[in-house]
This record gives C-alpha cells, structure tokens and sequence, in this order.
C-alpha cells in the first residue's frame, strides 16, 4: 500500500511548471490585448495541472504494466515498483483527467468557447495514448511533439483564447516558448532513461538519437525558446524581460553538456521545470506591461 507521500511523489511534483508556465504566458498575452480575466485564468490552471498529473500516473501505470519501469532512476514508480496496485493507479489517471474535464466544461461554458471542448477531449486522449493502448506513440519517439503541441501551443494559445477570443503573434511565439522549454523537461527526463528505455524495447526519440544527439537537442530546444523571445521583442520590447532567465538556462545547459547521466541528470530535470517557471514569469510581467 503506498503512503501519500509516495502518491505525491508519483504525480512528479517537478513536471508540474509545464502546466502552470502556459497559463501564465497565456494570460499575459490577454493582459496584452487588455482582456486579461483571472477567473477564467484559474480555471486553466486546474486543468493544465490536472492534465499534467493524470499523464504522469497514466504513464506510470502503462509502463508499470509493461514492465518498463522495472529498473530505472528517478521519480517513484508506484506500479513498476509494487508499491500500489495497476488499476488504483489506473483510478487516480482517470480520476485527475475527470477533474480537468470538468473544470474545462466550466471555462468554456463561462467563456463562450464551446468549440475548445473538442481540443480539450484530443489532449485526454492524447495523453493516455502517450504510453497507454497497443500502440503507444511515446514508444515510437513522438513524445516531444505531443509536449510541444499540447503542453505549449493548445494550453498557451487556449487560455489567451477563452479569455481574449482573439490569438496574436505574441500569444504564439510564447506558446512555441513554453512548449520547447517543456519539451525539453522530457528531453532531459528521456536522456536519463536511455540505458533502461534501450533494454526495455521503448524506442524514445532519446534512445532513437543516442546520448549525443538527445543532448544537442536538449540545448537546440533551450536556445529555440529564447529565440522565440528575441522575435516577440519586434511586437512588444518588454518581452526582453524573459532574458532575465538566460544564467538559469546556461546552468542546465551545462549540466547536459557536463555529460551527467543516470541519477546526475535528476536536477536538471528540476533546474528546466524552474528555467521554464521562470521565462514564463518574466514573459508574463513583459506582456503585461506592454
């Protein structure tokens, strides 16, 4: 019987910034545009946050089942480990995607936006697919895209929409910002699985690319969500504040050029979700105070 703290310590409390950075950077592209509602902006922090929980103990219950989890580093395995049962973990997936169902009919019933029910259920499913099913696309190194896509450009572009109903070029160069930042969390998350992902048959796009390329990519996909911000500075200079994150970026960086591995790479993980809490951040206040 797992103990709370082992629950908690299964939900990987350090992937949690990828859900919150987009609903900040989001809701300061609506502050932009002078349509910023924190009500609503609540809402769409629920639902990342729940969404984000119910992927890690999904995935956590489909590679538990598979036997994928059997000898790795890192975060608690709950099922890979014996420590709870397959199907309560099950429960718990399904329970935290029932709560961002939920809290997303109510944002898109208060805000008018009824159509994003749709993307909302795409994101559900998506991430149960992501290691779940007979066919999961994470064992086939499309992990990143499904990040990028649904923790970066749906959540980010999706809370400026219900609360501006309008998208601009600063809402979407954030977006593509937070999503490589949050791409780059599971980068460095796969980059510490290569030995045990190989063993195991789960073809990741780290263990597709090697040590050397997954660490490339780690720096390319750094570098892409600062870049990004050097472009949003031709709409709004203040979206230079994001800037201020770069020694947190140039510590990770670092870190994966070090060649840390194995449990060495576990504070990078933390060091990118906080790298990507705070470009959120100061993209956010530069948005405002445009």
């Amino acid at each position: 019987m797992a103990t709370l703290a082992q629950w908690v310590a299964g939900a990987r409390p350090r992937t949690l910034p990828a859900a919150v950075a987009p609903v900040l950077v989001g809701t300061g592209a609506a502050a932009a545009v002078g349509r910023a509602n924190l009500g609503f902006a609540l809402l769409a922090l629920i639902v990342s946050l729940a969404l984000q929980v119910g992927v890690n103990y999904a995935n956590d219950y489909s590679d538990g089942i598979r036997g994928t989890d059997a000898a790795r580093v890192g975060p608690v395995r709950l099922v890979g480990q014996g420590l709870a049962r397959p199907d309560n973990v099950r429960f718990m997936a399904l329970a935290s995607f029932g709560v961002a169902g939920v809290a997303g009919l109510g944002l898109v019933a208060a805000s008018g936006t009824l159509p994003l029910l749709l993307v909302g259920a795409l994101a559900v499913v998506a991430a149960w697919r992501y290691t779940g099913g007979s066919n999961p696309y994470g064992y086939r190194g499309l992990g990143e895209i499904y990040v990028f896509v649904f923790f970066g450009l749906v959540a980010t572009l999706g809370t400026t929409y219900t609360q501006a109903h309008t998208l601009t070029l600063a809402s979407v160069l954030g977006a593509c910002g937070v999503g490589a930042l949050a791409s780059a969390i599971l980068v460095a998350n796969n980059l510490r699985d290569i030995p045990g992902d190989t063993v195991a048959g789960k073809r990741t796009l780290a263990v597709r690319l090697g040590d050397r390329g997954t660490r490339a990519l780690y720096v390319t996909l750094v570098v892409l969500a600062f870049a990004f911000v050097g472009y949003a500075a031709r709409t709004t200079t203040w979206a230079l504040l994001a800037l201020a994150a770069l020694p947190l970026a140039a510590r990770e960086i670092r870190r994966v050029l070090g060649g840390a591995k194995g449990r060495d790479l576990i504070p990078v993980l933390a060091g990118t979700g906080l790298l990507q809490l705070a470009y959120a951040a100061l993209l956010t206040t530069g948005l405002t105070l445009t």
